[in-house]
Protein backbone atom coordinates (compact mmCIF):
# COMPACT_ATOMS: atom_id res chain seq x y z
CA UNK A 1 0.00 0.00 0.00
CA UNK A 2 1.82 3.10 -0.93
CA UNK A 3 0.36 6.42 0.13
CA UNK A 4 0.69 9.70 -1.60
CA UNK A 5 -0.10 13.57 -1.06
CA UNK A 6 -0.63 15.82 -3.51
CA UNK A 7 -2.82 18.53 -4.85
CA UNK A 8 -6.59 17.50 -6.25
CA UNK A 9 -7.09 16.97 -9.66
CA UNK A 10 -10.29 16.66 -11.50
CA UNK A 11 -10.19 12.95 -11.58
CA UNK A 12 -10.31 13.04 -7.66
CA UNK A 13 -13.42 14.91 -7.52
CA UNK A 14 -15.83 11.39 -7.60
CA UNK A 15 -13.75 9.85 -4.85
CA UNK A 16 -13.63 13.15 -2.98
CA UNK A 17 -17.73 13.44 -3.15
CA UNK A 18 -17.66 9.73 -1.97
CA UNK A 19 -16.29 10.75 0.99
CA UNK A 20 -17.81 14.21 1.45
CA UNK A 21 -21.86 13.14 0.60
CA UNK A 22 -22.46 10.75 3.61
CA UNK A 23 -21.76 13.75 5.77
CA UNK A 24 -23.97 16.23 4.36
CA UNK A 25 -26.84 14.16 3.89
CA UNK A 26 -26.43 12.22 7.15
CA UNK A 27 -24.88 14.71 9.97
CA UNK A 28 -24.63 17.93 10.62
CA UNK A 29 -20.66 18.15 10.34
CA UNK A 30 -21.25 20.24 7.79
CA UNK A 31 -23.92 22.40 7.05
CA UNK A 32 -24.53 21.90 3.31
CA UNK A 33 -27.72 20.18 2.50
CA UNK A 34 -27.30 19.21 -1.28
CA UNK A 35 -24.74 16.69 -2.61
CA UNK A 36 -22.93 19.26 -5.09
CA UNK A 37 -22.44 17.76 -8.81
CA UNK A 38 -19.20 17.23 -10.17
CA UNK A 39 -18.60 19.79 -11.95
CA UNK A 40 -19.20 22.60 -9.29
CA UNK A 41 -17.47 20.82 -6.65
CA UNK A 42 -14.07 20.84 -9.21
CA UNK A 43 -15.12 24.40 -9.44
CA UNK A 44 -14.94 24.91 -5.86
CA UNK A 45 -11.45 23.63 -5.48
CA UNK A 46 -9.90 25.39 -8.52
CA UNK A 47 -11.32 28.90 -7.10
CA UNK A 48 -9.57 27.56 -3.40
CA UNK A 49 -6.54 26.54 -5.33
CA UNK A 50 -5.85 30.12 -7.26
CA UNK A 51 -4.35 30.71 -3.48
CA UNK A 52 -4.54 27.76 -1.49
CA UNK A 53 -3.68 23.94 -1.15
CA UNK A 54 -6.52 21.71 -1.77
CA UNK A 55 -4.34 18.41 -0.64
CA UNK A 56 -5.99 14.65 -1.34
CA UNK A 57 -4.72 11.52 0.22
CA UNK A 58 -4.76 8.58 -2.02
CA UNK A 59 -3.61 5.43 -1.28
CA UNK A 60 -3.16 3.27 -4.25
CA UNK A 61 -5.71 5.02 -6.68
CA UNK A 62 -8.18 5.28 -3.61
CA UNK A 63 -8.92 9.02 -1.96
CA UNK A 64 -8.55 8.07 1.64
CA UNK A 65 -9.01 11.78 2.62
CA UNK A 66 -8.62 15.20 1.86
CA UNK A 67 -8.14 19.03 3.50
CA UNK A 68 -7.80 22.44 2.49
CA UNK A 69 -7.73 25.54 3.24
CA UNK A 70 -10.02 28.68 2.13
CA UNK A 71 -10.88 32.00 2.72
CA UNK A 72 -12.48 33.24 6.49
CA UNK A 73 -14.05 36.76 5.33
CA UNK A 74 -13.02 38.66 2.37
CA UNK A 75 -12.14 42.46 4.22
CA UNK A 76 -8.55 42.92 3.57
CA UNK A 77 -7.44 42.33 6.72
CA UNK A 78 -8.51 39.05 7.61
CA UNK A 79 -6.33 37.97 5.20
CA UNK A 80 -3.83 36.27 7.26
CA UNK A 81 -6.69 33.96 8.58
CA UNK A 82 -8.00 31.23 6.85
CA UNK A 83 -10.60 28.46 7.49
CA UNK A 84 -9.51 24.09 7.36
CA UNK A 85 -11.32 21.14 7.01
CA UNK A 86 -10.65 17.58 6.66
CA UNK A 87 -12.88 14.73 5.51
CA UNK A 88 -11.54 11.10 5.34
CA UNK A 89 -13.05 8.13 4.10
CA UNK A 90 -14.13 5.48 7.07
CA UNK A 91 -12.09 3.07 5.37
CA UNK A 92 -8.98 4.42 6.15
CA UNK A 93 -9.46 5.24 9.93
CA UNK A 94 -7.07 4.23 12.22
CA UNK A 95 -4.47 5.42 9.24
CA UNK A 96 -3.77 8.87 10.70
CA UNK A 97 -4.99 10.16 7.35
CA UNK A 98 -6.75 13.30 9.19
CA UNK A 99 -3.30 14.01 10.70
CA UNK A 100 -1.00 13.30 7.95
CA UNK A 101 -3.18 15.98 5.77
CA UNK A 102 -3.07 18.73 8.16
CA UNK A 103 0.97 18.38 8.79
CA UNK A 104 1.08 18.99 5.43
CA UNK A 105 -1.26 21.70 4.83
CA UNK A 106 -0.34 23.43 7.99
CA UNK A 107 3.64 23.54 6.55
CA UNK A 108 2.24 24.75 3.27
CA UNK A 109 0.21 27.65 4.22
CA UNK A 110 2.24 28.87 7.05
CA UNK A 111 5.36 29.04 4.20
CA UNK A 112 2.73 30.85 2.03
CA UNK A 113 2.77 33.53 4.85
CA UNK A 114 -0.86 32.87 6.46
CA UNK A 115 -0.63 33.29 10.54
CA UNK A 116 -4.07 32.18 11.84
CA UNK A 117 -6.03 29.05 11.19
CA UNK A 118 -10.14 28.23 12.68
CA UNK A 119 -11.71 24.64 12.03
CA UNK A 120 -15.39 24.92 12.62
CA UNK A 121 -16.95 22.31 14.54
CA UNK A 122 -20.45 21.24 14.89
CA UNK A 123 -20.74 20.55 19.17
CA UNK A 124 -21.12 17.88 20.55
CA UNK A 125 -17.92 16.40 18.28
CA UNK A 126 -15.63 15.06 20.82
CA UNK A 127 -13.26 13.50 18.47
CA UNK A 128 -12.73 16.23 16.28
CA UNK A 129 -12.45 18.47 19.32
CA UNK A 130 -9.51 16.27 20.52
CA UNK A 131 -7.90 15.95 16.72
CA UNK A 132 -7.59 19.49 16.82
CA UNK A 133 -6.65 20.02 20.14
CA UNK A 134 -3.86 17.55 19.66
CA UNK A 135 -2.62 19.26 16.93
CA UNK A 136 -2.40 22.58 19.02
CA UNK A 137 -5.76 24.32 18.24
CA UNK A 138 -7.97 25.98 21.47
CA UNK A 139 -10.77 26.70 21.76
CA UNK A 140 -11.84 30.41 20.94
CA UNK A 141 -15.82 30.78 20.86
CA UNK A 142 -19.16 28.98 20.50
CA UNK A 143 -22.35 29.66 19.03
CA UNK A 144 -25.15 28.32 19.88
CA UNK A 145 -28.36 27.36 18.02
CA UNK A 146 -26.73 28.94 14.74
CA UNK A 147 -27.67 26.49 12.21
CA UNK A 148 -30.84 23.99 11.69
CA UNK A 149 -30.04 20.67 10.38
CA UNK A 150 -31.73 16.91 10.97
CA UNK A 151 -34.69 18.46 12.76
CA UNK A 152 -32.88 20.20 15.57
CA UNK A 153 -30.68 23.45 15.97
CA UNK A 154 -26.90 22.84 15.77
CA UNK A 155 -24.43 24.83 17.60
CA UNK A 156 -21.08 25.24 16.20
CA UNK A 157 -17.40 25.66 17.98
CA UNK A 158 -14.67 27.82 16.58
CA UNK A 159 -11.04 26.40 17.20
CA UNK A 160 -7.79 28.88 16.67
CA UNK A 161 -4.38 27.74 15.85
CA UNK A 162 -1.82 30.41 15.42
CA UNK A 163 0.87 29.79 12.81
CA UNK A 164 3.20 32.55 13.51
CA UNK A 165 5.49 34.79 15.73
CA UNK A 166 2.48 36.36 17.58
CA UNK A 167 4.72 39.57 18.55
CA UNK A 168 5.75 40.46 15.07
CA UNK A 169 3.68 42.00 11.68
CA UNK A 170 2.72 38.82 9.63
CA UNK A 171 4.25 39.37 5.87
CA UNK A 172 2.81 42.05 3.92
CA UNK A 173 2.50 39.47 0.51
CA UNK A 174 1.00 36.47 1.27
CA UNK A 175 2.14 33.57 -1.55
CA UNK A 176 0.08 31.80 -3.90
CA UNK A 177 -0.53 28.37 -4.10
CA UNK A 178 1.64 28.67 -7.63
CA UNK A 179 4.68 30.20 -6.07
CA UNK A 180 5.11 27.30 -3.35
CA UNK A 181 4.11 24.45 -5.30
CA UNK A 182 7.39 24.38 -7.28
CA UNK A 183 9.45 25.25 -4.53
CA UNK A 184 11.40 22.62 -2.16
CA UNK A 185 9.30 23.52 0.67
CA UNK A 186 6.19 21.77 -1.05
CA UNK A 187 7.71 18.19 -1.34
CA UNK A 188 9.21 18.79 2.18
CA UNK A 189 5.57 19.28 3.45
CA UNK A 190 4.02 16.46 1.55
CA UNK A 191 7.22 14.76 3.00
CA UNK A 192 6.65 15.80 6.48
CA UNK A 193 3.01 14.67 6.09
CA UNK A 194 3.51 11.01 4.79
CA UNK A 195 5.54 11.00 8.23
CA UNK A 196 2.23 10.79 9.77
CA UNK A 197 0.69 7.66 8.54
CA UNK A 198 0.01 4.61 10.22
CA UNK A 199 0.61 2.17 7.40
CA UNK A 200 0.34 -0.93 10.02
CA UNK A 201 -3.03 -0.74 11.62
CA UNK A 202 -5.69 -2.52 8.62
Amino acid sequence: MTPIIRLAERTDVPGILEIYSPFILETAVTFEENVPDENSFWKRIQEIMIELPFLVCEFDGRIAGYAYASGYRSRASYRWTKEVSVYVHPDFHRKRVAQALYTSLNEMVRYQGIADLLAIITMPNESSVAFHEQFGYRKCGEFLKVGYKLGQWQNVGWFELFLQEETQAPKNKILTLNEISGLPIFQEAIQKGLEKLNLHED
